[in-house]
């Protein structure tokens, strides 16, 4: 493949660019640690734009009365935002794809020991059950075998871990009922938008959280190997 830095090629068989030393396995780490980052933050700014558009429409909710609410309107109004959850979650599946690249690379250069196999970097978000509770478990072994933490570091990493995983699928069920919800009545309206508003705030704090995993054990890995 062609190095980074001066794109002489470098063979297969060799870690350093016979040209100008750099690791190409390093460089090529980073360089997939840092589209995942910058796909992340697209995700996060979208998920965060949306639940403020959104904050915007509780005021005039909240001064409606249920002679002079209209459903069309509103309906109308919120239509659109279904369809940035839809996207948004389009991106996540783009997103999660350039992940789990990623993670196969780093918890392949992790020291160990690791409690799954390798495989499930990968069946560990596609098996239905299994996907709700193992990723976190991959990433926490992935990130504290990339460093050396002490005990409370690593209770620290574990509920970063933890807290990025749930907002993720409190991201998507919220996303969910959103979108098949009512506003027939005053406070179906109501309700409908302060579930969009928490999910686009879920979905922002999940992209946000995961850009600290993937900084941090990219950080580390490539300190590891310079």
């Amino acid at each position: 493949m062609p190095c980074a830095l001066c794109g002489d090629i470098i063979p297969t068989e060799v870690a350093r660019c016979p040209a100008c030393g750099a690791w190409a396995r390093r460089r090529d780490f980073r360089a997939i640690g840092i589209a995942v980052f910058m796909l992340l933050g697209f995700n996060a700014f979208i998920a965060l734009g949306s639940g403020i558009s959104l904050l915007r429409l509780i005021e005039p909710l909240n001064g409606a009365t249920h002679d002079s609410y209209d459903a069309a309107t509103t309906g109308h109004q919120l239509a659109p935002y279904g369809d940035v959850f839809l996207i948004c979650g389009i991106m996540a599946m783009i997103t999660g794809l350039l992940y789990m690249a990623w993670l196969w690379r780093a918890y392949r250069q992790s020291a160990g020991p690791h409690r799954h196999r390798q495989a499930w970097v990968v069946f560990g978000f596609v098996v239905p059950v299994v996907n709700l509770w193992l990723p976190p478990r991959l990433v926490y072994d992935v990130w504290v075998n990339s460093g050396r933490y002490r005990t409370a570091q690593r209770h620290a990493v574990g509920l970063l871990v933890t807290c990025w995983w749930a907002c993720a699928l409190l991201g998507i069920v919220l996303a969910r009922l959103f979108s098949g919800s009512s506003v027939n009545t005053l406070a179906d309206a109501r309700l409908s938008v302060h579930l969009g508003v928490a999910a686009a705030a879920f979905q922002a704090l999940a992209a946000a959280l995961c850009m600290a995993n993937v900084f941090q054990i990219t950080r580390l890995q490539i300190r590891t190997c310079a």
